[in-house]
Order: structure tokens, then sequence, then C-alpha cells
């Protein structure tokens, strides 16, 4: 009787194991086929759960999300993702056609760890579309008979022309199934005076810090005598980069310096360990893993190489430049100086950017002096590019250079402007001046960014940590449970196998005694 029941005990345990770690399986092939690392050919759209749901959708940069409900086991859901996914392929991933305005997830309501999200949302049927801001879907939930809701249903999108036909209707643009990446530019409407895009700006931010630290990285230009310029920008950056992804994840990389360039390092010994140095970015990422993402939103040009990095490398200067105090003005200037000279790749702009420092009114005395400075050099590489651009004909139509601001985004800037002997002579306001870069690159800057404040609960910072941290190894919640009923269940079966041979001992040796 023992022995049955001990195999009895075998087996349910052996029950609950197998299934325990089939859903946790299930759990990171879900998570795989989003990061495209499972079998096959990856999907465009993003699977999401319980898990994922909330953070996916805050860490977005897109203005808008379409989230689908299905179930894996619904034959018309397997019918429609080719069709959802034709449109997927427009607007996500890093060779999206259309980046950062649009993002497309799903969820799978027949996993019953999503059956509380689906019920949030009010899913009836299969499949179901909604449509709204990425952060209103972590907020709140859905109720067809809610009035007033920033979230949507999309009930006439039975094909991909007539989600996308949706999409265009909803936001005015005009994309089709056959964009290829920077075709059909101009089919979404594009303001560039409008001063809500900046906001936008932020993650072109965090894509130029990351690009320009795999440049330095991969250029291996950290030597004994950069050691210190880079030090004290890596100082810069965790003190007052607008992203706070980016100020934790340049404190990690200051915390290893040492050991990731250490003071005897040269060419020869990089030049030895290049896999090494490429596996610096990964192992740190500066602003997070999903960062770089692969594309530019407030920074994207009309062509592959126009505006990007250089785009977002000046915002994140000017960024930096308006969150000092009076005190650290002279130091910023030297620490962003040395920067440039010693690690920007391009020779031509290293070489007209340390001209204009060579003859700033240095010392800088105040914030108000080194931003209108940085200011005023910026306008002066435009007036020069501009020339150029327009002789050699490599400007990008739609963005051309502009001496900034323009009078639609600040109207009091500009008082007088006039032209003698081929150059325009400019009256600003330099008062006004001061104060719009301080909200636009202020303020305005952060102000849409779902990054969180630093005051944000200890839970939310948990969930950011949990994503952005890069040497812990990350292990599904269900996988972690697996091993910890494996672990029990073992340790009780051990005990009860131990009894039963005691037991067997005991009646052996008693049987011998009579």
């Amino acid at each position: 009787m023992s022995f049955l029941r001990y195999h009895t005990l075998l087996f349910l345990f052996l029950v609950v194991f197998v299934e325990t770690f089939a859903a946790a399986d299930g759990y990171q092939r879900s998570l795989l086929r989003s990061l495209g690392e499972g079998n096959g050919k990856p999907d465009y759209a993003v699977d999401l759960n319980s898990s994922t749901f909330d953070s996916i959708l805050k860490e977005s940069p897109a203005s808008f999300a379409v989230v689908e409900f299905f179930a894996h086991w619904c034959p018309a859901c397997r019918n429609y993702k080719p069709h959802y996914e034709k449109v997927a392929r427009l607007f996500n991933g890093p060779n999206a056609v259309h980046p950062g305005i649009v993002l497309m997830t799903r969820v799978d309501c027949a996993m019953k760890v999503n059956t509380n999200l689906c019920d949030k949302f009010s899913v009836g049927r299969y499949p179901m579309l909604l449509w709204g801001p990425p952060p209103k879907f972590t907020s709140s939930g859905w109720d067809p008979n809610q009035e007033k809701s920033e979230i949507k249903s999309i009930d006439d999108a039975r094909t991909a022309e007539q989600l996308l036909n949706w999409i265009n209707k909803r936001i005015g643009s005009s994309f089709r199934l056959d964009d290829e990446k920077y075709d059909n530019e101009n089919t979404l409407p594009w303001n560039a005076t409008d001063p809500e895009q900046i906001a936008r700006a932020i993650y072109d931010v965090e894509e130029a810090t990351s690009q320009f630290f795999e440049i330095i990285t991969d250029n291996k230009r950290i030597r004994k005598e950069t050691r210190a310029p880079l030090i004290k920008f890596f100082q810069l950056l965790i003190a007052h980069h607008p992203s706070k992804r980016c100020r934790k994840g340049a404190a990690e990389i200051l915390v290893n310096f040492d050991e990731l360039w250490p003071l005897n390092l040269s060419n020869s010994s990089q030049d030895a360990s290049t896999s090494y140095t490429r596996d610096v970015t990964k192992s740190f990422p500066i602003c997070g893993k999903e960062v770089p993402r692969g594309y530019w939103i407030f920074c994207r040009g009309s062509r592959n190489e126009t505006r990007g990095f250089s785009c977002g490398l000046w915002i994140l200067l000017h960024s930096l430049s308006v969150r000092i105090g009076d005190g650290e003005a002279q130091l910023t200037f030297t620490v962003i100086r040395d920067f440039i000279h010693n690690f920007f790749t391009c020779e031509e702009c290293r070489r007209h950017f340390h001209e204009m420092c060579s003859s700033a009114p240095v010392p800088f005395n105040t914030t108000r002096a080194l931003v209108l400075w940085l200011w005023n050099s910026h306008n002066n590489v435009n007036e020069r590019l501009m020339r150029e651009e327009k002789e050699l004909g490599t400007g990008d139509p739609r963005y051309p250079k502009m001496i900034w601001p323009p009078k639609e985004l600040c109207p009091s800037c500009l008082v007088s402007s006039s032209s003698k002997s081929g150059h325009t002579m400019r009256d600003w306001n330099e008062d006004e001046v001061y104060k719009f870069i301080m909200n636009y690159y202020g303020s305005s800057l952060v102000s849409s960014y779902k990054d969180g404040s630093v005051t944000e609960k200890r839970k939310d910072e948990s969930v950011d940590d949990a994503m952005t941290t890069t040497h812990a190894v990350a292990v599904p919640v269900g996988a972690a449970l697996a091993i910890a009923l494996a672990s029990c269940a073992f340790g009780a079966l051990a005990c009860f196998w131990r009894t039963q041979q005691k037991n067997r001992k005991y009646l052996h040796h008693s049987l011998k005694n009579v």
C-alpha cells in the first residue's frame, strides 16, 4: 500500500511540475516572439500579457497604440493575423516605415494569466481592437458604455486595408500598405513650429546618447589622455541628462569605469579586446536595454542621411545647458568643449566647434550666458550649412536649416532683421530668447515623457529597475514558481521515502526478533 502511495504522490508531483513549467514556457515564448527571438519569422506586432502590458505601453514613444485582443484557438483570429501584421510592419520595430507613430500590439485572452486584463477592457468577442494613447491603456480600462473615453473601439477593420484606412482617418495621414522606408514621408501632417513637437524629442536624446556611446567604444577613442574628459562628461550626464534612464545608465558605467577602461589602457590592448569593447554597450546600455531603438522621431529626416544623430546631439547639449546652475556654467562649457574635441568623429564639425569655443566670452558665470552662447553658436552652424547645402543640393527639402527660433515658435524673440551686402542682420530680444529656450529645452522637452518623476512610487521604480538592469538574469515568474515547487516537492518526496525506509527497516527488525 505504501508503495502505491509513494508512486501516486510522485505522479501528482510530475503532473503539477510539467503543467507549471509549460505555463512558464508559454509565457517565455510569448515574450520571445515579441522580441523577434522565437522560431521562424518574427512578428511585427508586440505580444503583451498581464506582466508586460503596462510597462511596454508606458515606455512606448508612439503617440497612439492599437491593442488586439484575441484567442489563439480562434480560427477567425488566426486568419486575421496576416492582415494585422501588414499594418504592424509600417509602424513597429527598428526597420519600421513610419516609426514612433502607432504601436501595434496584441493580447492572447485565452491565456489564464491575461483573464483579468481582458476583463478590464470588456473583451466580449475575438478579435477585438482598441485604439488610444499608450498611457491611457495603463491608467484605466475600457467600457463600451463609457462616455468621453480616449480609448476607442475599431469596428471597421476586417482587412489590412480597412484598418489602415481607419488609422489614416483618425490621424489625418495617407499611409499605404506598400510604403517603404523614407517613401511617402509627407503623408503625416507635420508642423516643425509646433511647440508640442519637442516633447517627443526626449526619445531622440536617448537615441543620440546611446549612439555616441557606441561610436566612442567602436572607434576605440578611450585612451589614457581622454579618460578624464569622458569621466567628466559622464558626471554631467548623471546630474543633468533629461532622461532618468540615461542618468542611471551613465552612473552604472562610471561606477565600473576603471574595470572597463583601466588607466594603462592602450590602442593595442583595445585591438586585442575588440569583442570585449563591443560587449560594453550590451552589458552597460547607457539609456536602458530598449535603446537604441533604431529610429528617430522628432529628428527623423525625409532621407536616411539627413538629421538624425546630429539633431539629437544638439538637443542633448541644449537640454544640458538649461538644467545647470549658475555655478556650473563654466565647468559645463569646458566639459562639452572637451567632449566634442576628443570624441566627435566628424573632423570638420569638431574643428568648427573648437573654433567657436576658442572665441567664446569665457568665463561663463551664469546659466543664461552659457545658454545664449550655445544658442548663438548653433545658429552660426545652421547659417553656414544653409549656404553649403544650397550650393551643393545636399539639404533635407522637408527640413531645411533655419535660424532659430522661428517667429511662429517665439513671436517676441526676433525684434527685426535687415539685409546688408548679402548678409542678414538680426536684432534679438535675448531676454525673450533665454526665457523661451529654458522652457523649450527644459519643461517642454520632458512634459510628455513617460519615465516618471524622481518621487514616483517605489513599485514603479522596481518595474523600471527590472527593465533596465543589465547584469541580472531575467527569469519568468512561472519558471521561478516551477523551480520552487520542484524543490519543495522533491524535498517532500525525499522525506517521505526516508520515512518509508525507516518503517520497513523497523518492521524487518521486529519480524526477525519474533
